[in-house]
C-alpha cells in the first residue's frame, strides 16, 4: 500500500524537476512512511512512498524496473492472488525474486500486457511507462478502492494518489461550479470529475493511455453490467455466499505484518469477524469507535463479539478539542470538504489501530451490495411515495427526523431523480426554498449510470439504486476509507467488495436482498449460525455521529461556529442566498432539522479556512 506520484511532460525535450517530483511524492508520505523512491528518464518521472505490507525488504522497494529496461511502474494496492501465477510465470521463463506481489503485476504486464487484468483479485491503481513506445498507462480496480487523480497542466500530465500531490507540483487549486453544485445537491462529486477545475479521477475498472504527442485514450475494462448479465446461474445462493466470503475473508489476510479488524458491532463488521474466528484466525486486534449517546453507539456489541470470539477489542470516544483536531486533520487528508461526517472518527480509530497492526479489515461495501440502507425502502412503492407528499406537512411526519426526511424526499416525482437523489440529505426544493439556488447540477455521470441501471433492472427501482450506488456513493465511503486509514499509514481492506461477490449478488434475485424485516437476507441467512440474534436483529446504526449538538454545545467548537456565522463562503455567488445566522439561530434553539442544511456549508467553511490556503 503507497502513495504514488509522476510527471509526464508532453514535450519530449524537456526534462523532469527532481525537485518538484520529489515535493509531490513526499507531500504523500503518510501513506508510504517506510520507503521513497524515484524514477528518472528525461521527460517522464515517477514517485513513491511505500507502505510494506507484501516483502518488507528492499526487493519490494519501487518505481519498479522490468529486467529488460522496457517498463517502470509504480503501483499502490494488494493483488490478493498474485501467487496463483508462479507457476504461470516460471513455465514463461520467469525467476521469482521477491515475495512481493508488484514483481507478479509487472512479469503478467510483460507476458499478457492489459489482458491479465480480469484474473487479478485486488485492489490497485497503477502507473507504467513504456520506454519503447513512449507511451504511459494509468489503470485502476474494478471498484475504485484506490484512488488515483490527473492533471494536464502547462503542457504536462501530473498523476497522483491524492489531490494534493498536484497542487503541490503546481496545478492551480480552483473550484469547479459543477463541483460545488454537485457538492450541496449530491453532497460529492460522482464520476471522473472533481470539485475542482482541471483535476479529475481516472474512473474504477477503466485504463487511462497517454502517448508522448498527448494523445489519451480511455477505455472500460471491467463492466459491472456486462458481468453480471454473463453470471451463470447460482444454485444454492446461501451456501455459495457464505463459501466466496469466507474466500475473500481469507485472500485479504494475506501480509507479512499484523491484519485487525475494523468493528463497529453492526452485522457488517462482526460477519468478517464472524469469518476469521470460523477459519481459526487466533490473536486478532479489533479497534472501536464508542459514543457517549446510546442512539449513537454499538461499542457493546463490538466488545461483546470481541469477547465471545477471545480477540483484543480497544475502543474509544471522540469529543471537543480531540473531535476538532481530527476534524483538521481529516479535512487536510480528503482534501476536499468532508460529506460523510464519520471521517474524523475513522481517521482518530486508525491512529489508535496504528501501534498494533499496518493493515484494517472493513465490513464496507455490504449495504450497497445487498440493500442495507433504510433509505431504500422508499423505492419499495414508489405510489405510496405520492400519498406522503399529500400529507407530508402534517405534524405527525414533522416531529421524527425519519419521516420528515421522508415528506421531502416524496416531493420528487421522476423515478430517475428517485434514484439519483436517494443518497442525498436534502432535496432540490429544499434546497429552493432554504438556499436560494434553484438550478440542479447537470449530474451527466449519475444519468449515465442510472440509464445502465435502468437497462439491467427495468421497473425495479430498489435494484437500480443498489447499482447506482455501487458506481457513485460507494466510490466516495471508499475514498472516505483509503483516505482515513491512510492518513494513519495504514492499509484499509474490504472482503464484500472481491469481485465474485459483487456480480454474483447482483445476479441473484430480489428476495435474497429484500426479504424480512431489515433486508440483507442472504448475509443473514449465511451468518445465523455464526452470530447472536443481538447482532443479526440490532438496529443500524453506522457511524453516525451528533454534530447538531457537537457545533452548538461542545466548547471547542464555539469559536468555530462564531467564526462559520461570518465565513467568506457567505460572500460566493452560488452561497450568497443563504441566510447562514437564522439557520444556525434555529438550530440553536434544538431544531435538528437544520442539521443536513448546515453541515456541508460548516465543512465547506473548514475547508476553506484549513486547507485551501495552504497551496
Amino acid at each position: 500500500m503507497c502513495g504514488i506520484n509522476g510527471i509526464l511532460h508532453l514535450q519530449s525535450q524537456r526534462k523532469v524537476d527532481e525537485r518538484i517530483l520529489v515535493k509531490m511524492r513526499d507531500s504523500l508520505e503518510h501513506r508510504g512512511p517506510d520507503y521513497q523512491g524515484v524514477f528518472l528518464d528525461n521527460n517522464i518521472g515517477f514517485g513513491h512512498r511505500r507502505l510494506s505490507i507484501l516483502d518488507v525488504s528492499a526487493a519490494g522497494h519501487q518505481p519498479f524496473l522490468s529486467e529488460n529496461g522496457r517498463y517502470s511502474m509504480v503501483y499502490n494496492g494488494e493483488i490478493y492472488n498474485y501467487k496463483e501465477f508462479y507457476p504461470e510465470l516460471k513455465s514463461n521463463g520467469f525467476d521469482i525474486r521477491t515475495t512481493s506481489d508488484t514483481e507478479v503485476l509487472m512479469k503478467l504486464f510483460q507476458i499478457h500486457g492489459l489482458k491479465m487484468l480480469n484474473r487479478l483479485n485486488g485492489m490497485f491503481a497503477f502507473a507504467i511507462w513504456d520506454k519503447l513506445e513512449k507511451k504511459l498507462t494509468l489503470v485502476r480496480d474494478r471498484m475504485g478502492v484506490k484512488p488515483l487523480y490527473y492533471s494536464f497542466y502547462n503542457e504536462s500530465f501530473y498523476f497522483a494518489s491524492e489531490q494534493k500531490a498536484l497542487f503541490t507540483a503546481g496545478v492551480p487549486l480552483k473550484m469547479a461550479q459543477d463541483g460545488l453544485e454537485e457538492y450541496i445537491f449530491n453532497r460529492f462529486v460522482a464520476g471522473e470529475n472533481t470539485l475542482y477545475q482541471n483535476i479529475k479521477k481516472v474512473l474504477p475498472g477503466h485504463i487511462m493511455t497517454i502517448q508522448e504527442s498527448g494523445k489519451t485514450t480511455t477505455e472500460k475494462w471491467w463492466n459491472l453490467k456486462k458481468e453480471i448479465q454473463n453470471q451463470p446461474e447460482i444454485k444454492n445462493p446461501v451456501e455459495w455466499f457464505r463459501e466466496t466470503f469466507d474466500d475473500s475473508v481469507k485472500m485479504r489476510m494475506i501480509s507479512d505484518v499484523p491484519v485487525g479488524v475494523l468493528l463497529s458491532g453492526g452485522l457488517d463488521s462482526s460477519s468478517v469477524l464472524a469469518s476469521l474466528h470460523q477459519q481459526k484466525y487466533k490473536d486478532i486486534q479489533t479497534f472501536n469507535m464508542g459514543f457517549k449517546e446510546k442512539e449513537h453507539n454499538e461499542s457493546h456489541l463490538a466488545k461483546m463479539m470481541a469477547e465471545k470470539f477471545n480477540y483484543g477489542f480497544h475502543t474509544m470516544q471522540l469529543e471537543d478539542e480531540n473531535l476538532y483536531d481530527k476534524l483538521i486533520s481529516s479535512t487536510y487528508f480528503q482534501d476536499e470538504p468532508i460529506m460523510h461526517l464519520s471521517e474524523p472518527h475513522l481517521f482518530a480509530v486508525s491512529q489508535m489501530a496504528k501501534p498494533s497492526v499496518k493493515v484494517l479489515l472493513s465490513g464496507e461495501g455490504a449495504d450497497e451490495l445487498m440493500g442495507g440502507y433504510v433509505r431504500y425502502k422508499a423505492l419499495k412503492y414508489p405510489s405510496l411515495l405520492n400519498s406522503i407528499a399529500t400529507f407530508g406537512n402534517i405534524d405527525l411526519f414533522a416531529k421524527k427526523p425519519r419521516y420528515e426526511k421522508l415528506s421531502r424526499y416524496a416531493q420528487i416525482s421522476k423515478k430517475s431523480e428517485l434514484v439519483i437523489y436517494n443518497g442525498s440529505n436534502i432535496y432540490p426544493n429544499d434546497i429552493a426554498e432554504t438556499f436560494g439556488i434553484n438550478n440542479a447540477p447537470t449530474n451527466e455521470y449519475r444519468k449515465k449510470i442510472y440509464k445502465e441501471a435502468k437497462s439491467l433492472y427495468p421497473q425495479n427501482l430498489r435494484r437500480q439504486a443498489l447499482y447506482f450506488d455501487q458506481h457513485t456513493y460507494l466510490c466516495s465511503l471508499l475514498d472516505r476509507n483509503d483516505r482515513c486509514t491512510m492518513g494513519a499509514s495504514i492499509e484499509c481492506r474490504e472482503p464484500f467488495l472481491d469481485p465474485r461477490l459483487v456480480v454474483g449478488l447482483g445476479s441473484l434475485d430480489d428476495k435474497w436482498l429484500f426479504s424480512g424485516k431489515k433486508w440483507k437476507f442472504i448475509l443473514k441467512k449465511a451468518m445465523e449460525e455464526r452470530l447472536p440474534d443481538e447482532i443479526l436483529n440490532f438496529r443500524k446504526v453506522g457511524l453516525s455521529a451528533p454534530w447538531g449538538d457537537y457545533i452548538t454545545k461542545s466548547h471547542a467548537f464555539k469559536e468555530e461556529l462564531e467564526s462559520f456565522s461570518k465565513s467568506d463562503i457567505f460572500q460566493m455567488p452560488y452561497f450568497e442566498n443563504i441566510n447562514i445566522q437564522k439557520l444556525i439561530l434555529n438550530l440553536q434553539k434544538g431544531d435538528a432539522r437544520m442539521t443536513p442544511y448546515i453541515m456541508p456549508l460548516f465543512m465547506m467553511h473548514i475547508w476553506t479556512k484549513t486547507y485551501a490556503t495552504k497551496f
